[in-house]
């Protein structure tokens, strides 16, 4: 035996052209600005708040008792039960950060504007070759401001 395992074989590289081997598809961001979803079950609520937790916009919840906290849920605990789990959002007319169960969520809504929508790489793309093929001068690869 020469050092390795016997039957093994060293899998072959895919394709060794720098183009296929750097270049990853792109990721279509969902559009939620405006959505309230129905969260009628438990399996609803948590795939809802795992979408509030990744969009980049401010978020509507109303609780059970009535009162609403509108502000960008900046983080979420998930536990086995939705007593157990919880979202924080910094809400927008404070610093505080508040926490809430997810089982005193009543409803959720996507009110803010989506700060990223628009702003993928394949975006910008298009856009700074749309630019240089109308003949723009100085053009460059800085990023776009959010705001």
């Amino acid at each position: 035996m020469t050092g390795k395992a016997a039957g093994y074989v060293h899998p072959e590289p895919q394709s060794s052209s720098p183009d296929t081997l750097e270049v990853s598809p792109g990721w279509e961001h969902e559009k939620l600005e405006g959505w309230v979803p129905a969260l009628a079950s438990e399996e609803e609520t948590r795939k809802a708040l795992e979408k509030a937790f990744d969009y980049r916009g401010d978020v509507t919840i109303t609780r059970k008792d009535g009162s609403t906290v509108e502000g960008y849920l900046f983080d979420r605990k998930t536990g086995p039960t939705l007593t157990d789990s919880l979202v924080r959002v910094l809400p927008r007319t404070s610093n505080q950060r508040v926490m809430i169960a997810y089982s005193d969520i009543a409803a959720l809504a996507f009110t803010g504007r989506d700060t990223a929508a628009g702003k993928s790489w394949e975006a910008w793309v298009k856009k700074y070759v749309e630019k240089k093929a109308a003949g723009e001068q100085h053009i460059g690869l800085e990023p776009e401001a959010l705001e």
